[in-house]
């Protein structure tokens, strides 16, 4: 299904043969031996750097070893021509019929056309989100919360047994401050009139709540001690919150397979069982960590806290576990959860946090490295920033959250379907600006539209079909003569659409979605430069009554398109539009 890796291994099939020739040393190593499309698509079709990357354990120049694999590779039905270039490099053209095949490919195995085993069958946790339950998620969740369900998608797609989960983060300071918020509400639904005070949390979504606390409870906590209230209180805030977080996540099309409590670590032993774990390895200790550098707090003093010794596996200076006052870090508890991470079994971990996260990266990948004697790895992904603008000017929303702009105002504004494509439009470690005038445009400057355009239009080309006369089922055009799809204009989009299978594994190995979105796009810019062209050129257009083989060989490569846009689209999870308002 990947013609990029078929011709790889025509590549390495011809090496080997050279190597038993005698032109070669036995027992090279192809590892690095790529075949890639050409910097300049003048080139070729493809370019190997075989005899490049081969040259210096074979001590043959490289030269040489490419003079002697081009007529080889050049000899196969496949390549229609190979020149040696510069140094060494090899540039392939191929065969008109390979990519006229891409297209059988695509309507064969339809949707699942670039569907991969790269990551056969292994493991993979992906965390994102993981906000606070003490409010609506905001546009920064936002985008945690698109690129990780698409890595997600895409790695299921590249065939990875991948669990989506949410870290809740209901076991520190921050839900008692909730609880006392949410407190503070309840009094004001039985009739006190309140202040919100600095420090607690003002948004008018915990009104809500106070009434439900209200409608619960009665007036029966109003004139009890903060001990007596607060458990029942937090407890129950919590799990409004998080029902809240449900609901916005599924106004996004984000579901979790996994939500996983911060507080069930607490008193069960399993923080205690994870230091223990370290400290049977020597990793453990109690010491002074060194003053922080530049001007000390005035509050400086050195005090002995039980460390993690972080700096064996990467990190730049040991990390406190445990306080001088025995309580927990907020670090104890995130390596316990990964710990559990670990003992249920994944191959990878992927977490997803917001860029101002960033310091917290090398302890936590030296965590996961000391409990898992470095077989687990754990990718960190962090999202930078989003700005919100409208027409080019920034642009302030309703804020029902009190103090910023909620993923569900973005959603409402926009629609879902924009707002995950538009939030994977830029790399994930790239500040990104969202323009929601720009986001419902209707031209080739929205990478949203222009793409939904294209994918609208394979359908539209059926509907003319229909009405000129020419309408085919779709299942026939698996017989179609796709020899007939000759004009360098089809044959680039037919190389592009060969390009999906590569890509999906690319973006999978790097961890990357958003290339899906920059794909689909020059995937659509191809499709629409083929339009254009048959509007100028009638014998280029698809639909084609008078002459019904060229219009069936041309349907079916719209059909291709549509495939691969919508197999596409689903890892970023956009639904396909078959029509265009």
């Amino acid at each position: 299904m990947n013609l990029f890796a078929d011709i790889r291994t025509l590549v390495t099939d011809c090496l080997t043969a050279m190597a038993a020739e005698g032109q070669l040393p036995a027992r090279l190593d192809f590892a690095n031996v790529a075949v890639e499309p050409p910097r300049d698509a003048a080139h070729g079709d493809m370019a190997t750097n075989a005899a490049m990357v081969l040259a210096k354990p074979a001590g043959v120049k490289p030269r040489d070893i490419a003079n002697a694999l081009a007529p080889r590779l050049a000899a196969d039905p496949r390549v229609a021509e190979a020149t040696v270039a510069g140094p060494g490099f090899i540039n392939l053209r191929l065969a008109p019929a390979v990519w006229q095949g891409v297209v059988a490919t695509a309507l064969e195995f339809g949707t699942d056309y670039g569907r991969a085993m790269a990551g056969a069958g292994r493991r993979v946790n992906v965390e994102y989100v993981s906000a606070n339950p003490t409010g609506p998620l905001h546009v920064g969740h936002t985008r945690g919360a698109v690129f990780g369900d698409a890595l997600a998608r895409l790695l299921a797609f590249a065939g990875w047994d991948v669990t989506k989960e949410y870290y809740i983060n209901d076991g520190g300071a921050q839900v008692e401050v909730l609880a006392r918020s949410a407190y503070l509400r309840y009094r004001e639904a039985n009739g006190e009139a309140v202040e919100i005070p600095a420090g607690l949390y003002p948004g008018d979504y915990l009104v809500e709540v106070g009434k439900a606390l209200a409608a619960e409870f009665g007036d029966s906590l109003m004139d009890q001690p903060e001990e007596s209230w607060l458990p029942d209180v937090r407890d129950f805030a919590i799990e409004r919150m998080m029902a809240m977080i449900r609901d916005d996540l599924a106004a996004l099309g984000v579901t979790m397979d996994v939500f996983f409590s911060e507080r069930s670590l607490y008193g069960t032993g399993q923080i205690e069982a994870t230091l223990a774990a370290l400290e049977e390895k020597d990793l453990v200790y109690v010491g002074e960590l060194e003053p922080p550098k530049g001007k000390l707090p005035e509050d400086w003093e050195p005090r002995p806290q039980t460390l993690f010794r972080s700096t064996a596996y990467g990190d730049d200076t040991d990390r406190p576990v445990r306080k001088a006052d025995g309580s927990w870090t907020y670090f104890a508890p995130d390596i316990a959860y990964h710990r559990d991470k670990i003992e249920r079994g994944f191959d990878l971990l992927i977490d997803v946090w917001g860029a101002d996260h960033g310091g917290y990266v090398k302890r936590m990948k030296a965590a996961v490295a000391a409990l898992s004697d470095n077989r687990v790895e754990l990718d960190v992904k962090l999202c930078q920033l989003v700005k919100l603008f409208k027409a080019g000017e920034p642009y302030k929303m309703s804020k029902r959250a009190g103090t910023f702009v909620t993923l569900r105002d973005v959603v409402d504004e926009v629609g879902a379907d924009v707002t995950r494509f538009v939030m994977l439009t830029r790399k994930n470690d790239a500040p990104l600006d969202f323009d929601f005038a720009k986001a419902l445009e209707q031209s080739r400057d929205n990478p949203v539209w222009y793409v939904q355009y294209a994918n609208a239009r394979t359908h539209s080309v059926f509907r003319a079909a229909e009405e000129k006369g020419a309408g085919v089922a779709e299942e026939s055009l698996k017989g179609a003569d796709l020899t007939l799809l000759g004009h360098p204009a089809e044959l680039a989009l037919l190389r592009k659409i060969a390009e999906w299978p590569r890509l999906v594994e690319t973006a999978a190995q790097h961890h990357e979605p958003h290339r899906i979105a920059f794909y689909l796009y020059d995937l659509a810019s191809e499709f629409h430069a083929l339009w254009n062209r048959g509007q100028d050129e009638p014998g280029l257009r698809i639909v084609q009554p008078e002459d019904p083989a060229a219009s069936r060989a041309r349907l079916a490569m719209a059909l291709a398109v549509r495939v691969v846009i919508s197999a596409g689209l689903g890892i970023l999870g956009v639904t396909p539009a078959s029509e265009m308002k």
